[in-house]
């Protein structure tokens, strides 16, 4: 009888992609290359996709001579040597799906990959490069002229950044309901298999399943929460006619991993970002939310940290918190055709009934249980109203939607003016922050899969004692989410996140008895690690939506910044001002074609032809919707029933049809995490283990001092965290730089496909080609004869927009390059594509903000 579960590994993780005239063969394997896949696509047609699944697991030698076979039967004349009928094209690690615009089908493949994290065994990849192949042969092409702008609109979304996924963790659930999952009782398991196999048309799906003596696990997969997949759509033509293994769903966002070394002990920190693919797009084109409740810059932010002694998800420690940041779940907007830093905020539809406000907390409520806290961060008092607008309207929707709720489940609304606090010379940012997020944490509680440690029992904190969430005989679960909002939700959003974060690390830490009260102090190497991971997911985030990374840090609002922190804040603030201006509508138009969201038909209007794009993300503005919620009981029964639970985790007839659940041998490589991980059939250097070269809170952080603590939670003096074995100052930033879009460390080498010779060039070419359209226009420096007359150009509007010249504090350097990016920004703006007209805005060389 099965005594346990793990999650299933897929079987296709190494592809190779063989072509012959009238067929591509797609041949996947897992990691060991013991049992491989096949899948056969049709070149002949010119505008269709037919993809055929035998369904059949392969041997190495069965695979050997079907491509012999294959080889031999597509020559040009039978036994003829030296001319081979079957070429290998590429090969690659996954694939991300298949697409069209106007002509025929493209299939976009994995072909380089890095290693990010590591949870529980179950390796996380970042994607570092893809290859874009047209399936249909030249004989049948039919061209049209429009193609060509379409396939660079397509690849101006670059797969190489930031995207992520893995081949047997769920990376688009939290950890807590994937571990949940695995916790099922066995008896429905039991009935949940004996269902899915009567409902399943695939002959071959219960092969090997026949244990020996009795004994096995279940193997346990998931259905992905489809928000937070970004290649969805891509793999939506293939979803029902191959093998699941063949799908592989990629978040878009951030992933990092840090050690943290406690006296020899090994923990990692691992900080996972999610970002929705609904609603998505750039800073001033995707604001407020749609008529689904869907939210503009929506990331879902998990910290989780295990203890890396124990691999094992049943016999290890892991423990996670989540927090939410999304746009203000209002129909609002702002214009920049006026070309202003700052445009009004503009309230697009009346909605006095809360009805998009009502759908949005509704998924909440689905996804996270009660209580849902908002903490609302934009400005309370201002001379001439701005972000007031956005808090007024909210604290009305908020204030109207709670009166028909439960008492207990109501939405707890936390206002709080941090731009002005930051002013004040009497408060303390963080300190206040500080007090929030313990009442937050207390509040909302945070999930760890093993019963409170007797180190607790032996030491109570008072604190402890008070906390909240659900406790279970296994663990606690966290129930509840913290919402953070500003108006752009990127750099007072990730301070305020920050601070949470690090409010709930303590009681993480504490939970699994490292250490011995649920308190975290500044400037100790603990916290240096965990800000440094939170800064490095900001900027990622920051720069996906907003153009630019981080204006205001940590240190900012701690007032320890340095000097020299000023004009580099200027410096983000310009070039995230340029971004907006000049190409947030290009990556728009990127975006809505690679989610979907546009869908090029002939005889319509092109994409680039749209004056607007509002009509593609509001879909009641092109339907009725078939239904209208209640005005007053605006959420969904089954999910008010289960609170303060989330509703997608309580175990019931609905959730139960979400899971695929096989029986396997304890020693089959589908559930073999340990062979996953180790792979003993490989080898290895310690040069490429990635736990060796993620970033160390001994080796990174500590100071090289003789006789210095080695505790990660001692209190550095500023002398000494000055110190660290990467050696100088300019060594470290030059470290941390390299970590800044990636992760918290150096990972290893990524893993390249190899390829063909003959084939591998044609697919350089490709790659390159469609790389053009990802790169910035190159910038074309000045020499030193023109500097003086750009520098007479810079400061007069320098001085008057932000009150510093030169005396101030800002280096030469910036200066210089505050200069060429004016000049940049006037000839990119005289070079109009409509008007070919100099904008009336600029003269003299400068562009008036």
């Amino acid at each position: 009888m099965p005594t346990a579960a793990a999650p299933i590994i897929s079987s296709v993780q190494k592809l190779v992609l063989y072509e012959t005239r009238a067929r591509y063969f797609l041949v996947g394997s897992n990691n060991a290359e013991t049992k491989y896949r096949v899948l056969k696509i049709d070149r002949t047609e010119p505008k269709d996709l037919v993809i055929i699944d035998d369904r059949h697991v392969y041997t190495q030698q069965e695979v050997r001579e079907l491509l012999g076979r294959l080889d031999l039967g597509n020559r040009t004349k039978m036994g003829q040597k030296g001319s081979s009928g079957l070429f290998r094209a590429v090969s690659a690690f996954g694939v991300v799906g298949f697409v069209r615009f106007l002509e025929g089908y493209y299939i976009v493949l994995i072909t380089k990959r890095r290693k990010m994290a590591d949870i529980g065994g179950h390796a996380i990849y970042k994607v570092e490069d893809t290859n874009m192949i047209y399936i249909p042969n030249d004989s049948v092409r039919v061209t049209h002229p429009d193609e060509a702008r379409y396939l660079r609109i397509f690849q101006n979304v670059d797969l190489s950044s930031n995207f992520y996924f893995s081949y047997s963790y769920d990376l688009s659930h939290s950890l807590q309901y994937n571990l949940t999952v695995l916790r099922m009782p066995l008896e429905m398991l039991k009935s949940e298999m004996t269902q899915n196999r009567q409902e399943s048309f695939d002959i071959f799906e219960d092969e090997g399943l026949i244990t020996q003596g009795g004994s096995g696990v279940f193997g346990i997969c998931s259905e992905p929460y489809m928000k937070y997949v970004w290649n969805g759509e891509l793999l939506d033509i293939i979803k029902s006619t191959v093998h699941r293994d063949w799908l592989l769903y990629i978040i878009h966002g951030f992933c990092g991993q840090s050690k943290l070394l406690i006296y020899g002990r090994p923990v990692y920190v691992t900080l996972i970002a999610r970002r929705s693919s609904k609603f998505a797009g750039t800073r001033f084109l995707k604001r407020g939310a749609n008529c689904e409740g869907d939210v503009a810059n929506e990331v879902e932010t998990e910290q989780i940290l295990c203890d890396a002694s124990v691999m094992s998800f049943t016999a290890g420690s892991y423990s996670s918190y989540v927090q939410v940041r999304g746009s203000v779940p209002l129909y609002w907007s702002q214009d920049i055709s006026t070309m202003m830093p700052k445009p009004p905020i503009t309230l697009d539809q009346a909605d006095p009934f809360a009805h998009v406000a009502a759908l949005h907390f509704d998924q909440m409520f689905q996804r996270f249980g009660s209580p849902i806290i908002i903490l609302n961060l934009v400005k309370e008092r201002e001379k001439r109203k701005h972000e007031r607008i956005l808090s007024e309207e909210l604290v009305a929707a908020v204030t109207y939607l709670n009166q028909f709720l439960p008492p207990e489940h109501t939405i707890v609304y936390i206002p709080w003016d941090m731009a002005k606090y930051t002013k004040s010379k009497l408060c303390n940012v963080l300190d206040r922050l500080n007090v929030i997020a313990e009442s937050v944490v207390k509040k909302t509680g945070f999930f760890v899969n093993r019963p409170d440690s007797y180190c607790s029992i032996l030491r109570p904190d008072e604190k402890w004692n008070e906390l909240g969430g659900c406790v279970i005989p296994t663990g606690r679960l966290q129930t509840g989410i913290l919402r953070t909002n500003c108006v752009d939700c990127l750099d007072r959003t990730n301070t305020a996140q920050f601070m949470v974060g690090k409010c709930a690390l303590a009681y993480q830490l504490y939970s699994l008895g490292l250490i011995d009260k649920p308190n975290l102090q500044f400037d100790t190497d603990a916290v240096r690690l965990f800000e440094e991971l939170y800064e490095d997911h900001g900027d990622t985030l920051s720069l996906q939506y907003g153009g630019s990374q981080l204006v205001h840090r940590v240190k900012t609002y701690r007032k320890i910044a340095p000097w020299t922190q000023h004009s580099k804040d200027i410096m983000q603030t310009l070039s995230r001002y340029y971004s907006n201006a000049f190409s947030d509508a290009d990556r728009q138009d990127s975006i809505n074609l690679f989610l979907g969201v546009f869908h090029p038909t002939e005889g319509k209007p092109h994409l680039w032809e749209l004056p607007t794009d509002f009509y593609l993300h509001h879909k009641n503005t092109m339907r009725l919707l078939p239904t209208r919620r209640s005005y007053t009981y605006w959420w969904t029964p089954e999910v008010i029933k289960h609170l303060p639970l989330p509703y997608d985790e309580v175990i019931c007839a609905v959730n139960l049809k979400k899971l695929i659940v096989k029986k396997f041998h304890k020693y089959e490589e589908e559930i073999d995490i340990h062979n996953e991980f180790f792979r003993p059939y490989e080898l290895s250097s310690f040069d490429d283990t990635f736990c060796l070269a993620m970033t160390s809170s001994a080796r990174d952080f500590m100071p090289k001092t003789v006789g210095i603590d080695p505790s990660p939670f001692t209190v550095r003096k500023p002398d000494e965290t000055g110190k660290s074995v990467l050696g100088n100052k300019s060594n470290r930033e030059e470290a941390v730089l390299q970590r800044k879009t990636a992760a918290s460390a150096p990972p290893p080498p990524s893993e390249e496909a190899v390829s063909s010779s003959s084939e591998d060039d044609s697919g350089t070419d490709r790659e390159e080609e469609g790389s053009v359209s990802q790169r910035s226009t190159p910038v074309k420096m000045t020499d030193a004869g023109d500097s003086a007359k750009v520098t007479e150009n810079v400061v007069q509007p320098m001085k008057e927009l932000y009150g510093i010249n030169l005396s101030d504090g800002l280096s030469e350097e910036d200066f210089s390059i505050y200069s060429r990016f004016v000049q940049l920004g006037q000839s990119q703006h005289k070079q109009d594509k409509n008007s070919q007209q100099p904008c009336s805005r600029c003269s003299d060389g400068v562009i008036k903000l």
